[in-house]
């Protein structure tokens, strides 16, 4: 029996993935925002494409504050660019 892989959507586009190939944004329980590299942390998150255009489109639609429930400053969506230009 093969094992079942685990789909996640993403809040940008609305396509389903393996978790493998999404990226995973949490909101801690001390409601810091941050990118998730081992997809283990722990608090409310949010899977979003790996590259640049999804991650625009759910910054301009604001997708990803309303997945993670908080106002997401400006300030911190330049960081998590930041991140996200390191792991393309």
């Amino acid at each position: 029996m093969a094992k079942k892989i685990p789909l996640r959507k993403c809040v940008a586009c609305q396509q389903m993935f393996s978790k493998k190939e999404l990226l995973r944004v949490v909101k801690t329980p001390e409601d810091k925002i941050l990118i998730d590299q081992s997809g283990k942390q722990n608090g409310r998150g949010a899977y979003i494409c790996k590259n640049i255009q999804c991650f625009e489109k759910a910054e301009k639609t604001k997708a990803l504050a309303r997945s993670l429930d908080c106002e997401i400053t400006p300030e911190i969506y330049a960081e998590l660019k930041e991140a996200l230009a390191g792991i393309e």
